[in-house]
């Protein structure tokens, strides 16, 4: 069962070929699989593996299954072939580079036993009963059973690893992996377990004289001179397993060193610039210079992890084939975003990966809801409570900590309820975005909102703590509406939705200068205008923030609670 493990190629083929790849892949599987659970039989009974044997091979051992497992094996392994010759870099991740191995071992350890037993029956008649075979794994030639044991462990593992790559972009599977991992742990240790206890039964039933002479007559041992045929026909497809293999590679050498003469440069961020051969995908790139890129699916266009936005070049870019553009049209990924493992830059251009390479596989096709980093109008909130500092030194760390959560806690809620998304919780501030997903209008309406609901809850907070607390929290609020790019940044565990500009830096001065005005709320006038609101009956000022040439024109709020009602539904009047 050698599975590709490469990038997709880049001609048309593509679609089809993963499609055969899978379609034999679960053949081969299925074959596998049910061959495990009939050596778990043995825990039951050597009688009840014989049975399970019938079962078996009426489903394998018949025209209809000697067609359908050979054609899947052959599609397997010369599609395997082709993936080796199409790869522009043997350097993959570690799940990718086991089922590889382990893929390439298969047919090393499978050619002589599916000779000494399939091939030998249709052959010579040779009864393979679990009888006779375990008889001679265990007692006569214990090395074929642990090659026998070996064999199923390996394919089952690149089984399993194909399998976690195919299913691991499915939000279903998220859910169930730890069922998957203990049926992938517990087949293959029933399986040996049966194994050896069958072994064990049939040693002790093989001491019986007149058993033994039934089971080695009713097995019709082949003769030597058959056997020798058979071991000079494994002779023969070994040599052509090498063969082939070293032919892939010979032309996927010949292939990379033409290739070579022809080089694109890739600019990555931080200015760092990788210059791969013609035909190599970004993914291989990455991968070639050691740079660090999500691919959840192993670079086999099933996920959407390896996108890439593209800075520079975008308009000599080839065209993006139909799988690779039905996978963008899921996730609604712009127009400048390609997926890496598919992209094969024929000019110069420079790219930014979107997904952090420490992604789960849960996240392999999210949604526009992890946005990749666009430019949006939206409405940012400050807020900062006063005098915390102060409040703080006199506390005990715990005390401190219990304050600071029951009060975000109070104003993530508030964020909640009026529609807004809580960005950060730094020291005693609180960032939220708001018209994100609806638009700045509603997003400065509900901003509004959510700055009256926060003023309530805080005081609130204040009368449950009074006993505790020397005067009353205060906070100051700054709102303020503009262009942004938001997206999802960080690293790792830590990236979360955010947004950074201009507008972000003045909501944030806002906040600052309602301490100067000895305020609860500063908005700008942009935030009167896509709220549309009547701020006639606030101060107008006129103030300069740090970083910003020109002065803006902000509206001056003494007590929150004078903000117009109902804005959150529709525009207030």
């Amino acid at each position: 069962m050698l599975q590709d493990t490469a990038v997709a190629a880049p001609t048309g083929q593509g679609w089809l070929a993963r499609r055969a790849r899978l379609a034999s892949g679960l053949v081969l599987f299925a074959f596998v699989l049910t061959h495990l659970l009939n050596h778990a039989l043995g825990l039951v009974s050597l009688a009840a593996m014989e049975s399970g044997r019938h079962v078996f091979l009426s489903l394998w051992r018949n025209p209809a299954g000697h067609l359908v497992l050979g054609s899947a094996a052959l599609v397997h392994l010369c599609l395997a072939f082709w993936s080796i010759y199409q790869r522009r870099t043997l350097r993959m991740p570690l799940a990718e580079a086991m089922q590889l191995l382990l893929g390439l071992a298969i047919p090393l350890l499978v050619i002589e036993h599916v000779l000494g037993t399939a091939v030998a029956n249709a052959l010579f008649g040779f009864q393979d009963t679990y009888a006779f075979l375990l008889h001679v794994f265990w007692n006569q030639r214990p090395e074929l059973g642990l090659m026998q044991s070996a064999l199923l462990t390996i394919a089952w593992t690149h089984a399993c690893i194909g399998l976690n790559f195919w299913l691991g972009t499915r939000a279903w599977y998220a859910r169930r992996l730890v069922f998957a991992y203990t049926l992938a742990l517990l087949v293959p240790i029933l399986s040996v377990l049966g194994f050896v206890s069958g072994a064990r039964e049939a040693t002790v039933l093989l001491q019986d004289p007149d058993a033994r002479q039934a089971i080695f007559a009713h097995a019709r041992i082949i003769k030597p001179a058959q056997r020798a045929e058979l071991g000079d026909l494994a002779r023969v497809l070994l040599a052509a397993f090498g063969t082939l293999l070293a032919a892939a590679l010979a032309a996927r050498a010949v292939r990379l060193a033409a290739e070579q003469r022809r080089a694109v440069r890739v600019t990555y961020p931080g200015g760092r610039v990788v210059s791969m051969p013609l035909g190599m995908s970004i993914l291989e790139c990455s991968r070639v210079a050691g740079i660090a890129h999500a691919s959840v699916c192993g670079g086999r266009a099933r996920c959407s992890t390896c996108r890439v936005q593209v800075l520079a070049g975008a308009d000599t870019l080839p065209a993006a084939r139909a799988d690779e553009s039905r996978l963008l049209e899921r996730v609604k990924a712009g127009r400048d975003v390609r997926l890496a493992c598919q992209l094969r830059p024929t000019r110069d251009l420079a790219v930014v990966p979107l997904i952090p390479p420490t992604t789960e596989p849960a996240r392999a096709l999210d949604t526009p809801d992890r946005m990749s980093g666009e430019e949006r109008e939206i409405c940012v909130l400050f807020a900062d409570l006063r005098g915390f500092t102060r409040l703080s030194e006199s506390r005990l760390p715990y005390d401190v900590v219990f304050l600071l959560n029951r009060y975000f806690e109070a104003t993530g809620r508030a964020i909640d309820a009026a529609g807004g998304i809580t960005n950060q919780f730094t020291g005693d501030g609180v960032m939220a975005l708001f018209g994100v997903h609806d638009g700045a209008a509603a997003g400065a309406r509900h901003a509004l909102e959510a700055a009256r609901a926060m003023t309530r809850a805080v005081a609130a907070l204040s009368a449950d703590l009074r006993h505790e607390l020397p005067e009353p929290l205060r906070m100051g609020i700054g709102i303020h509406c503009g262009h942004t790019v938001v997206g999802h940044m960080g690293r790792g565990v830590a990236t979360y939705l955010t947004a950074v500009g201009d507008a972000v830096n003045t909501a944030s001065r806002l906040q600052d200068q309602t301490k100067q005005f000895g305020c609860q709320l500063i908005f700008s006038e942009s935030v009167a205008e896509r709220a549309g609101i009547d701020a006639g009956r606030y101060p107008l000022e006129r103030i300069t923030v740090r970083n910003r040439a020109t002065p803006i024109a902000v509206r001056i709020v003494a007590d929150v609670e004078t903000l117009p009602v109902g804005l959150s539904g529709a525009v207030a009047a």
